[in-house]
């Protein structure tokens, strides 16, 4: 371990998935802290000593006004100048599940004007109109910049949202984060590996099976799948069967993409 890669948790008002995050932080190597949203707001130099923010999973506010929308607005109105400084810095963020909502409310994904905290995407309600918890497989698009998934091809990873749906604010947005392969993840056929729009492999009818997304520096990542959820082999459903064929492995897939953010901060921001 190094402990000098720090990384920082926000916590409450409804999340709940910071037991999951801060163990596979610290399986990766890094110095994890747990953090409620107004103790951070009383103290936001925090924010400024650490290497790796995370956004995490759950149903910030009851996901009143819309999913991620009350918890951003806090973090604008309270922490705003502190995030866009660790920002400029070239620290790490992930915002996974609601995490994802809510970055994507702040404008941090796809940011495509840099940090102008103006939102171009936003995650609609599944169109099955139901709540959905389920495993996926994704397909890594290899020409994203993106530092989490870095030699991941594809990865099967848990879904649990009622508002996954990927949506841009035009068409012009959608282009330009395809065109700068800000698309990181895409919902995918688990036989042809290919993105689709077929339920259920593409859970909620997200815009060209995407799953995830980053800035375009790659340090800011946003996907709706649970990555903290499988850091076991056994975390899988099919474990029994991945045993019995001899394909079961020693931690699950979700582990490298946390593994991925401390080599980064370990190598880079120290």
């Amino acid at each position: 371990m190094n402990p000098k890669v720090t990384a920082t948790i926000i916590t409450g008002f409804g999340l709940n998935c910071e037991k999951e995050t801060a163990k596979a932080l610290s399986m990766a190597g890094a110095s994890v802290e747990q953090i409620h949203l107004n103790d951070l707001i009383r103290n936001p130099d925090k924010l400024l000593n650490t290497q790796i923010l995370c956004f995490i999973g759950g149903f910030s506010f009851g996901d009143h006004l819309g999913a991620g929308t009350v918890f951003a607005n806090r973090i604008m109105n309270h922490l705003g100048n502190s995030l866009k400084e660790y920002i400029e810095r070239g620290n790490l963020i992930i915002g996974i599940c609601n995490g994802f909502q809510i970055i994507a409310r702040l404008g941090l994904v796809p940011s495509l004007n840099g940090i102008d905290f103006e939102p171009t995407i936003a995650l609609a309600a599944n169109d099955s109109g139901v709540f959905r918890n389920s495993w996926v497989t994704l397909r890594v698009n290899k020409q994203s910049p993106c530092i989490f998934t870095k030699d991941i091809e594809t990865i099967p990873l848990p879904i649990r949202h009622g508002e996954g749906k990927i949506v841009a604010l035009n068409q012009a947005v959608l282009n330009e984060i395809e065109k700068e392969n800000l698309v990181v993840l895409n919902y995918a056929d688990p036989v042809s590996l290919k993105p689709t729009a077929e339920f259920p492999y593409n859970p909620n009818g997200s815009i060209n099976g995407i799953a995830g997304i980053c800035n375009k520096t790659g340090r800011i990542f946003g996907l709706m799948p649970h990555p903290e959820a499988y850091l076991s082999a056994y975390n899988h459903p099919h474990w029994i069967r991945q045993k019995l064929n001899g394909s079961l492995q020693k931690e699950g897939m979700g582990q490298i993409v946390f593994k991925n953010a401390v080599d980064f901060a370990t190598d880079n921001l120290l």
